[in-house]
């Protein structure tokens, strides 16, 4: 059983495999790591672009609710930027 594992691992073409394999694996600019990392960040990616489609998708129908709605573009500056008539006061409460 021994010699059989000493024959294989001196064989030249198990040697040369072992050493295109341990290349490619660290060495090589295009290694099988670099790949593994490119195609984990190109997930992410997608998963951020899904999301930000969503979110342009929300934006818009928001901005088009205020474009064609005078009391929802009101109650969004009161709200969000807190603005406010002449003879108003407002009182911010914090939670």
């Amino acid at each position: 059983m021994k010699s059989k594992i000493i024959a294989i691992i001196k064989n030249k073409y198990f040697i040369a495999f072992a050493v295109v394999f341990v290349w490619l694996l660290f060495f090589e600019r295009h290694n099988l790591i670099r790949q593994w990392r490119t195609a984990r960040d190109i997930h992410e990616l997608k998963k951020d672009k899904t999301f930000y489609k969503d979110e342009i998708y929300k934006d818009s129908l928001a901005l088009d609710k205020i474009k064609s709605n005078p009391d929802a573009l009101e109650k969004l500056a009161r709200e969000k930027y807190f603005m406010k008539k002449e003879d108003e006061d407002i009182f911010i409460i914090e939670e």
